[in-house]
């Protein structure tokens, strides 16, 4: 049994296996679509027949592209706050240059509250990960690398929420826009 429980902690399914472990329930499936178009695949779960992997490629050829758009709106919404808000601080304040920065500071600390210093404290609690194995796999997860040697919800000896994935998919996807925004002004730093 513990041989098996082992090959399942490694991604090793049984051809018709009743126990998924709740792989592909709603939220898994929820989970595995939001891995899929996002493009980090962790590669721990997989469809296994050849309908799944055909209706995979096209969920992915239109899913992909819907998702940056859908990341770039966001992004631009994030944008959008913190812009009115320096204006809003220059109007009060009669600050110029001051408001820009003390707010895009702001901005730049809450992201990394919400996005990477923050969840590895859920992490913990629900994965028994340390801190730095949940701040890891945070930063691998929203920057789309996915190794796969850390994903939620995947150990046999833990009961989920409900909720878990479906909030951590949705962390994923506000995380990438914000990450994007991060990365895009490193970018625009550099030049």
């Amino acid at each position: 049994l513990q041989g098996i429980v082992q090959a399942y902690k490694s991604g090793i399914t049984l051809q018709g296996n009743t126990t998924s472990l709740g792989r592909w329930d709603f939220s898994g499936s929820f989970f595995f679509s939001i891995s899929a178009i996002t493009t980090i695949g962790y590669g721990n779960l997989s469809p296994s027949t050849v309908a799944g992997r055909i209706f995979c490629i096209l969920f992915a050829l239109f899913g992909i592209p819907l998702n940056l758009v859908l990341l770039n709106e966001i992004g631009q919404l994030m944008l959008l706050g913190v812009q009115h808000c320096a204006r809003r601080l220059e109007e009060a304040f009669h600050w110029q240059k001051k408001a820009s920065l003390l707010i895009k500071t702001c901005a730049l600390v809450t992201g990394l509250l919400l996005f990477l210093l923050l969840p590895p404290l859920l992490f913990s609690d629900k994965e028994g990960w340390s801190y730095e194995e949940g701040f890891y796999y945070s930063f691998i997860t929203l920057s789309t690398i996915g190794f796969g040697d850390y994903v939620i919800g995947m150990n046999p000896d833990r009961t989920y929420p409900g909720w878990y994935k479906n909030v951590i998919s949705l962390w994923i996807l506000f995380g990438m826009a914000w990450l994007a925004l991060v990365i895009k002004f490193c970018i625009n730093f550099l030049e």
